[in-house]
């Protein structure tokens, strides 16, 4: 489950041309739910990813927060409160730190990573219940970026470009290393979005490189299905598990900068 949401949380933007990256007061709620051969579609969790004005140290940045938790009726066999938050320089759009605070059962996991970007390295520090607390130092690119600020950064991919053939690497940073993250262009659909109805949408293949960072063989992969209009968000996203698919879809929004032009018919 954890994996699911981190995926989720990673996929809270994408290509507009001139789009403003962060939109305070932006909210968008997800259902997630989980299908098998022998097993209903049958909503599991829930989502939120809310954009804000805030301060860090003294001064404005831009925090984005996402929270996600296990549905009532599922929290006894494995409850899930994970939150995710980044906070970002709005004259750089760089992300300044990035928090995470995953709670799910008997588990906990934290970490902090803070960027050092006029020398290129990320400061890294995590911790479980179950292992004392760990530090690494990495160095990172113009182009490397936390889990959740990566996908707002796609929002800077002009329109056009979007087309067939169209393919991008992406450097991810995790706890102890920099992962990439392979995404590309896979076609436009009209696609039904349960409880909203039927969308314009742009499909996206993405995967994400093994522990060895770089080789995508039996790398997580997941399809991704976003807004045709100028907000670019995303609608619908399906995962396969071992057993069966998990997926998230838009439930409710707010505070969009654009009318959701997208939106065909319920």
């Amino acid at each position: 489950m954890r994996r699911i949401i981190l995926l989720l949380t990673l996929i809270c933007a994408a290509a507009v041309a001139h789009a403003q990256l962060y939109v305070p007061g932006e909210t968008l709620n997800y259902r997630m739910s989980y299908r098998a051969k022998l097993f209903p579609n049958t909503e599991v969790a829930k989502v939120v990813m809310q954009t804000t004005e805030a301060t860090l140290d003294g001064m404005p940045v831009y925090k984005v927060y996402g929270y996600g938790e296990t549905a009532k009726a599922f929290s006894w066999v494995l409850p899930v409160q994970d939150a995710y938050t980044v906070w970002i320089d709005p004259a750089t759009l760089r992300t300044k730190r990035f928090d995470s605070d995953l709670h799910e059962g008997d588990y906990t996991f934290r970490s902090t990573y803070l960027f050092d970007w006029n020398n290129l390295k990320v400061h890294t520090r995590w911790r479980s219940r179950q292992r004392p607390e760990q530090f690494k130092t990495m160095p990172i690119t113009e182009q490397s970026m936390d889990a959740v600020s990566l996908y707002f950064n796609l929002r800077t991919v002009k329109d056009e470009d979007i087309k067939e053939g169209f393919a991008k690497d992406l450097e991810m940073v995790l706890e102890d290393t920099v992962r990439t993250l392979s995404f590309r262009y896979d076609g436009r659909e009209v696609k039904k979005v349960r409880g909203l109805g039927k969308f314009n949408t742009i499909r996206f293949r993405c995967k994400i490189a093994t522990s060895t960072e770089t080789a995508f063989r039996d790398g997580t992969e997941f399809v991704v299905w976003i807004s045709d209009d100028r907000n670019k968000i995303p609608l619908y996203i399906e995962s396969p598990i071992k057993v069966g698919s998990v997926c998230a879809y838009l439930s409710s929004y707010e505070g969009l900068r654009y009318p959701l032009d997208s939106f065909i018919k319920k």
